[in-house]
């Protein structure tokens, strides 16, 4: 997947955000001691930054991914996005409501209606079926049984669960069971979904069905989402734009093309350093500019189209026309392009007419 997203209102808006945990936490935000090593820092001052100085906005449609390695802060981040976590400092806007300016009864609404949350453990209520469990944040709610049932029917339909309504959690699978999680956040139609290492339990393969299913209710729904991973591929996978936090910062954002191509530092560089691009990249991240005075390619290829999928098609040096999801014509791709691109490189700018 990829797209910035940047000509869509944004849904999700962090500004500075901070959440130190230890004495005094406001005294370190935006202190020169918060620049400090944690062992530092904690050595000086007893305080951790956790999440220092966020920013970033997601934007309708999007998915926007946190990743890092254990301890980087991108759970305390998510959590902090709806005060599950109190911040220290900073601004949260999500779907219009300030966050840290709402009161009780304000944040229980947003939390309700306007996010849907996904994490690692299912927290499946296991005397409850899976119809009862996809409903029960509706029945919180005070919405009718005939209404909720229908539209918990409707969700495990989408999540691929269809038979299995009246099924109790011990008698499904691990990935079943993330996919009653996955319903019922979508059950009261939330404007965001936060995802906290919702796969990260399951085996490989339940895993890459998991991402496949995001993908395909992404493709499906247009759902806003924030997908914290520590897993590099899965982030590449599925991020339209990936956040990868070191230590409680944001080192960098960008797409998957971003990140492989101009990493902003060693951290990020070695991060990325083993990652096949072929699996990665796709012919809407490395497409060359039509020429307009020439004919484009007849065949096409929708622009989400893996590199590795490419291969075939160019390997007798025929360009191929790249398109969007609506038909458009974005540009050519041709053998050349896509083996620089594959092989560790930006794709080299061609002759004109010549992808």
């Amino acid at each position: 997947m990829s797209g910035q997203h940047t000509d869509r209102e944004p849904k999700v808006v962090s500004e500075g955000l901070w959440k130190v945990f230890g004495p005094h936490p406001e005294r370190i935000v935006g202190s020169p001691e918060a620049d400090l090593p944690r062992e530092e820092l904690m050595e000086k001052s007893g305080n951790v930054v956790a999440v220092g100085d966020a920013s970033f906005e997601v934007h309708e449609g999007e998915i926007f991914v946190i990743m890092g390695l254990s301890g980087s802060g991108k759970s305390t981040l998510v959590r902090c996005l709806i005060r599950l976590v109190e911040p220290t400092a900073g601004h949260v806007t999500i779907a219009g409501t300030q966050v840290m300016d709402a009161d009780a009864d304000t944040l229980r609404e947003v939390r309700r209606r306007k996010v849907g949350m996904v994490f690692q453990h299912f927290g499946l209520l296991p005397n409850r079926r899976v119809r009862d469990n996809v409903a029960y944040g509706l029945e919180i709610g005070g919405m009718g049984r005939r209404e909720r049932y229908e539209r918990a029917d409707e969700v495990i339909g989408l999540v691929g669960l269809g038979g299995f309504e009246d099924s109790f959690p011990d008698e499904l699978s691990g990935g079943m069971k993330q996919r009653v999680g996955l319903a019922r956040a979508l059950a009261s139609d939330p404007e965001v979904l936060l995802l906290d290492e919702p796969f990260s339990a399951l085996d490989p393969l339940i895993r890459g069905e998991m991402q496949d299913e995001v993908v395909r209710l992404q493709r499906q729904m247009h759902r806003t989402m924030i997908f914290i991973t520590h897993d590099l591929r899965e982030a590449l996978q599925l991020g339209d734009r990936i956040a990868i936090m070191r230590a409680g910062r944001i080192v960098q954002i960008g797409t998957a093309a971003e990140l492989l191509d101009e990493p902003a530092d060693e951290y990020v560089r070695d991060f990325t350093a083993d990652v096949p691009r072929a699996l990665v990249l796709t012919a809407g991240d490395v497409v060359e500019p039509v020429d307009p005075s020439r004919t484009p390619p007849h065949e096409t290829i929708p622009a989400d189209t893996l590199l590795l999928d490419c291969i075939p098609a160019v390997a007798d040096g025929r360009g191929l026309r790249v398109v969007d999801g609506g038909g458009r014509t974005i540009g050519c791709l041709g053998r050349r392009r896509v083996l620089n691109a594959i092989h560790g490189g930006r794709a080299p700018a061609t002759r004109p007419g010549g992808p």
